[in-house]
């Protein structure tokens, strides 16, 4: 094993501060809902407003059955709640912070 030159007390902040484990799993489950066009354009839409399958679909030029998957995909990860009025389900993003992470990911790339 290589010899660590960090003190013992930053070794001891690294080691406490890098996530393991369950945390870790989440992390990267969190972190995977950016990781395709789609789910990332709905959620752009969604940061303005809730919306339906459908307005998803028409605004984005989606087809309606690949909106629906990736919203259940959203739904699944808990990103995004539901609301239902009548027929017509609503979504919406669950919180701000899937907005907050675009934005700072839009901001380190300079845009």
């Amino acid at each position: 094993m290589q010899q660590i030159i960090l003190d013992k007390r930053l070794q001891t902040m690294v080691e406490d501060y890098v996530p393991s484990g369950e945390i870790l799993d989440e992390l990267v489950c969190f972190f995977s809902i950016f990781s395709d066009y789609t789910r990332l354009r709905i959620i752009s839409a969604l940061s303005i407003s809730e919306m339906c399958v459908s307005d998803i679909s028409n605004l984005l030029k989606l087809n309606q059955t690949t909106v629906s998957h990736q919203l259940r995909l959203l739904k699944n990860m808990n990103a995004v709640t539901t609301k239902r009025q009548g027929k017509i389900v609503f979504y919406s993003l669950r919180n701000e912070t899937l907005s907050d992470v675009l934005l700072k990911g839009v901001e380190f790339l300079g845009y």
